[in-house]
């Protein structure tokens, strides 16, 4: 249970540390839920609860590697109504957009506004809001994407699923070595 705990925060804790770079995080994040599936597989003595441990890791993830980033911004960006005035990928095959955008006052922005995928990509002349970090250390992200409240909800929501996974591992495991019964998987370790 403390691990599960600890590897939330731990990757949280490093998602601050580092605004700008989700890579660190993620890499981090992906080992910490790979070795808690791995623990739950020596405590269980089975593999289906290990393999079930990805859906809340999932969770904790995406929740630790994102919550910081958009908290910051919640907390000091600028909120701004933009018009999009270049696209990058405009009529390439890529879906991996950098927009250029003009503020209410006329001026373009330094900085762009990234968005991968074509499905319900903005167009050229498309009206957006959008929050900006005004030090600069977290990416613009439009205002409907910034939900720092959810991303801590998932990410407790994983982190609780993870507490209940480990008491039942633990209980299931004491069960199974005090009747005797081991699995094929814990016997060929």
């Amino acid at each position: 249970m403390a691990f599960g705990g600890a590897s939330a925060a731990a990757v949280t804790g490093l998602a601050y540390l580092t605004p700008g770079s989700e890579a660190v995080p993620i890499m981090v994040g992906v080992a910490l839920c790979i070795a808690f599936a791995l623990l739950l597989l020596l405590l269980h003595r089975a593999v289906w609860l290990a393999v079930l441990s990805a859906v809340p890791a999932l969770f904790v993830l995406f929740g630790a590697v994102r919550y910081a980033p958009e908290a910051a911004l919640e907390q000091r960006g600028v909120r701004e109504s933009v018009v999009i005035v270049a696209d990058t990928a405009a009529g390439t095959s890529s879906s991996n957009h950098r927009f250029t955008l003009r503020g209410a006052d006329g001026k373009e922005l330094e900085e762009k506004l990234g968005f991968d995928g074509d499905a319900w990509a903005p167009k050229v002349g498309d009206r957006l809001d959008v929050v900006r970090d005004p030090e600069g250390a977290v990416p613009m992200e439009q205002a409907d994407d910034v939900d720092a409240a959810g991303r801590l909800g998932g990410l407790v929501g994983g982190t609780v699923t993870w507490t209940l996974m480990a008491v039942l591992a633990g209980r299931r495991g004491h069960v199974r070595r005090r009747r005797g019964r081991d699995s094929l998987l814990y016997q060929l370790l």
